[in-house]
């Protein structure tokens, strides 16, 4: 029987020219905010002395949506983080916009605090703390809100280099807060001198985004372009956005696995069942083993070792301990699972429980656990098959087949 699943609204960020603040409202205005409503609930922050120009532009041939917040009769300095905070707080926008323009702010300030060796809350935030950033900020996360976005995915981020004047003077590309922001986040460096990721476009991508990698299955309902503000010789100055729905269950089910590889020709059989225990101590996920044949002839086996990828190197460490491999190939993928619960059921030789998976709310298979068939065979003499086919039975009379 198929179920269908939980369909959720996804946003996937190509970022091939970098992003900004700006670059964000404007691919998000560009696929359906409309700019009324934008101005509109930005109007709750209560920060006077700013209009919102939205403009057409094009770049390299492809049409997209210019921002520009223009400042009048308004401070321009920077603020701390606790000034911020009451703006947002003290606004009445939505709670969950709130939420996602002050977990923006902390992230910021977070890394800013650890370049500058001091706390988040001493952190004066410059360029980003001028209305034109809270602006951006807010204006991004009113705009995921209209739009319904539950799951926001990116492209890796590219890195330009150079240099780009700020107000702790000049500083190398990509800016130390960048780098600090990009922790643990795929990026790639092209050859281009600017500013293609911003603090304000690193902060927004890093504490928004779900998930990094290509674009993932989805049906695709919109999509729109923000515009940089300065040419590229290389490629478009554009951030596209692109809007549409995905399964939810696929989408929240579909973690990385950090999968560990090394061949092995001359350890005793015997030890392997060792080895595998200890890696499972380490954390392993599932641990197997493969026939293979490696050069000369020689006859090896493959010893394979699924885990999160926080785990590869406790699981490195067990592989050059306790076996004598030189090398150990690694690598992470996607890894979908069953959402699995335990049921019991009662035959004639015990109670033995039975391991259901799910998927998609629905029972897709059942397995009687081996240990209980194990144990149920030894205490009672009988054959361990007709105990597993008993336990089989029980459960598919118990739940109708």
């Amino acid at each position: 029987m198929h179920v269908k699943g939980i369909e959720m609204r996804a946003l996937y960020l190509d970022c091939f020219a970098g992003i900004s603040g700006d670059m964000l409202l404007g691919a998000l205005i560009a696929c359906g905010v409309p700019k009324e409503h934008l101005q509109q609930e930005l109007a709750r922050l209560n920060l006077p002395g700013w209009n919102l120009h939205v403009d057409t532009v094009q770049r390299n041939g492809i049409g997209a949506v210019d921002i520009l917040v223009e400042m009048h009769d308004a401070p321009t300095h920077g603020r701390h983080l606790a000034e911020i905070e009451g703006i947002l707080s003290g606004s009445s926008l939505p709670q969950r916009v709130q939420e996602r323009a002050l977990a923006v702010f902390r992230r910021l300030a977070e890394a800013e605090a650890k370049i500058h060796g001091t706390t988040p809350q001493k952190i004066h935030f410059h360029e980003v703390g001028a209305i034109d950033a809270i602006v951006d900020i807010t204006g991004a996360c009113i705009g995921l809100e209209y739009l319904g976005v539950e799951n926001v995915i990116s492209s890796p981020l590219p890195m330009g280099r150079g240099f780009v004047e700020c107000a702790h003077g000049t500083l190398p590309l990509p800016a130390p807060a960048v780098l600090e922001l990009l922790r643990g986040v795929p990026a790639y460096g092209v050859d281009v001198e600017a500013e293609l990721v911003t603090p304000t476009g690193a902060a927004l991508v890093t504490t928004l985004a779900a998930s990094y990698g290509p674009l993932p299955a989805m049906e695709i309902q919109a999509t729109g372009y923000g515009a940089g503000k300065r040419q590229l010789p290389d490629r478009p100055n554009l951030l596209r956005a692109i809007l549409g729905t995905m399964d939810a269950h696929f989408a929240t089910s579909a973690p990385e696995v950090a999968v560990l590889e090394t061949n092995l020709d001359d350890l005793s059989p015997q030890f392997y069942d060792v080895v595998m225990g200890r890696l499972f101590d380490a954390g392993a996920l599932d641990v197997y083993l493969t026939p293979i044949q490696m050069k000369k002839g020689r006859p090896a086996i493959l010893l394979t070792a699924l885990a999160e990828p926080a785990r590869a190197e406790a699981l490195a460490d067990v592989l050059f301990r306790e076996t004598p491999t030189l090398g150990v190939r690694f690598h992470t993928m996607k890894r979908i699972c069953l959402e699995r619960e335990w049921q019991t059921v009662a035959t004639e030789y015990g109670q033995i429980r039975v391991k259901v998976g799910h998927w998609k709310g629905a029972a897709t298979v059942a397995s009687p656990e081996y240990e209980d068939v194990k144990a149920a065979a030894l205490a009672t003499g009988a054959p361990i098959h007709k105990v597993y086919q008993a336990a089989r039975a029980a459960y598919n009379h118990q739940t109708g087949g």
